[in-house]
């Protein structure tokens, strides 16, 4: 059912339902980032360990992408309007408990939560666009959504920084959740009023099964990660990452069993017997992967290694945040039309220079090093990386079946979450793993810089992998032409 057909004439009403959409897309978004900046407060407020703020960051991310797929089956079949109001609602009660948690548990809990419920409201978001708004107007619409996804990219780490530094009511680092509640309260009331209901004509069929055998498997891999150099690395911590491989090849059998009993399987295998597309996924992983390194490090390495404010690490992210938005318009608009492949590989290339740079810039300033000095490779970082985001979803799918490219998309972003997760998993072991446990004051500075250089070069190694995995996609890829699923895929968004 369109919802056009069910407001006729009230053109006014689809601009505030498309308003309260994208307020909730901003949210979801601004709650990624906005936590970042705040983990140090969070660690010192709450005494969390470093394996329990890694869980604060990865759980969420680990919620929200094993429950991606699943969440927009849900609006398919039982209405979008109605997923997405219970995903509002419940992303509230979640930032709620994250709010007022009493221990570090109890956060890891909520931030679990979160994600959970962010994954049946998030995908409903273009899906509840799509079924509002004629053909005609969907491009205007999507260049506002973008436009929200950039912002709300910028802003988060700012109104993180704001939040934490002002210390609203003395609510210290809580003021980044608490500030959800009015805004999804809000909401949840005109969701209910401006919304019209659709549903999918044909919605696939829900895989509890394999959405089960991901978060264990993904759980096997990262608990022990995380985990591992706090314990002093036991052997249940090896046995279980490679009993994730197992569960891994249970999901692949049975979602085989599944594709050939009725068509609804959580992961569309047939998908990866297409080069472009299997070579992107392992891209679109591999990058998640290199963002959640980066993103924790370098928020521990402002404010605890170097000693800065949450709004000093705040504001030196800003030329990073406005590079990565302005490389990514002109990626899109003129630069891949021309070029193809080679600039989503020269943003690669460029990227691995700015991380680089800045482990030379972190070595030769040392602790003295200001936000002016990290500007130069911080806005080559946000260069490369706006190369890569907005083109590689259209050259992932461009050789992509029309009827699979639905399940395509949700599959990308699902795989960008998990490797997010993982890279968040990692930073035990790239980062934490290169300082002693028991440092002297004056010694965790030093420490901490030396952590993020050896951090930085992993990153530096893998946007090397990724060079190499992109000669597999397209020389020229396609503009992803607009069919009845395609839209209803977020873009993916940075962490």
């Amino acid at each position: 059912m369109n919802s056009t057909e069910t407001l006729p004439g009230t053109d006014r009403r689809r601009w505030f339902a498309l308003a309260i959409v994208m307020t909730a897309a901003f949210m979801d978004l601004v709650d990624v980032t906005i936590v970042n900046i705040a983990i140090p407060s969070i660690q010192r407020d709450a005494g969390a360990s470093f394996s329990e703020i890694q869980w604060i960051t990865a759980g969420y991310a680990l919620a929200f992408a094993a429950g991606l797929i699943t969440g927009g089956r849900l609006g398919d079949i039982h209405g979008r309007k109605r997923v997405f109001l219970v995903g509002i609602g419940g992303f509230t009660v979640a930032s709620a408990l994250c709010g007022l948690a009493v221990n570090p548990e109890m956060l890891v809990a909520s931030r679990f939560l979160q994600g959970a419920m962010a994954a049946l409201m998030v995908p409903q978001v273009l899906s509840i666009v799509h079924a509002t708004f004629p053909a005609h107007e969907r491009g205007k619409v999507f260049g506002l959504f973008g436009a929200v996804v950039g912002l709300g990219a910028v802003s988060g780490p700012l109104l993180g920084a704001l939040l934490t530094e002002w210390n609203l009511f003395g609510w210290e680092w809580r003021s980044i959740f608490l500030i959800n509640l009015p805004v999804g309260v809000a909401g949840l009331l005109l969701g209910s009023r401006f919304i019209a209901e659709s549903r999918a004509p044909r919605a696939l069929k829900l895989d509890l099964v394999g959405v089960a055998l991901v978060t264990l498997g993904l759980l096997m891999l990262i608990y022990p990660l995380t985990r591992g150099r706090e314990l002093g690395w036991p052997l249940w911590g090896y046995l279980s990452m490679a009993g994730s491989l197992v569960v891994l090849a249970v999901l692949v059998a049975y979602e085989r069993r599944k594709a050939a009993r009725d068509g609804s399987p959580l992961v569309e295998l047939s998908l990866f017997k297409v080069k472009s597309f299997a070579a992107g996924i392992a891209v679109q992983t591999v990058f998640g992967v290199a963002l959640g390194v980066f993103f924790l490090v370098w928020t521990l390495y402002m404010q605890i290694g170097l000693g800065w404010s949450p709004l000093k690490a705040g504001l030196t992210g800003v030329p990073f945040s406005i590079a990565v938005s302005a490389a990514a318009g002109m990626s899109v608009q003129m630069l891949v039309p021309r070029f193809g492949r080679k600039v989503l590989q020269a943003g690669a290339l460029v990227m691995a220079a700015g991380v680089l740079l800045y482990i030379w810039e972190s070595g030769h300033y040392g602790l003295a090093i200001s936000p002016w000095q990290m500007a130069l490779p911080l806005v080559v970082m946000g260069v490369g990386m706006g190369l890569i985001v907005a083109p590689l979803t259209d050259a992932i799918l461009s050789e992509v079946p029309r009827e699979h490219s639905g399940s395509a998309s949700g599959l990308i972003n699902t795989v960008q979450q998990m490797g997010n997760a993982l890279g968040l998993g990692l930073v035990s072991v790239v980062f934490f793993g290169t300082i002693a446990e028991h440092l002297r004051p004056e010694q965790v500075g030093p420490a901490f810089a030396d952590a993020f250089e050896n951090a930085l070069g992993w990153v530096a190694a893998v946007m090397g992998a990724i060079f190499l995995l992109m000669f597999a996609l397209p020389k020229r890829p396609a503009q992803h032409v607009e069919g009845e699923q395609a839209p209803a895929a977020e873009p993916v968004l940075v962490p």
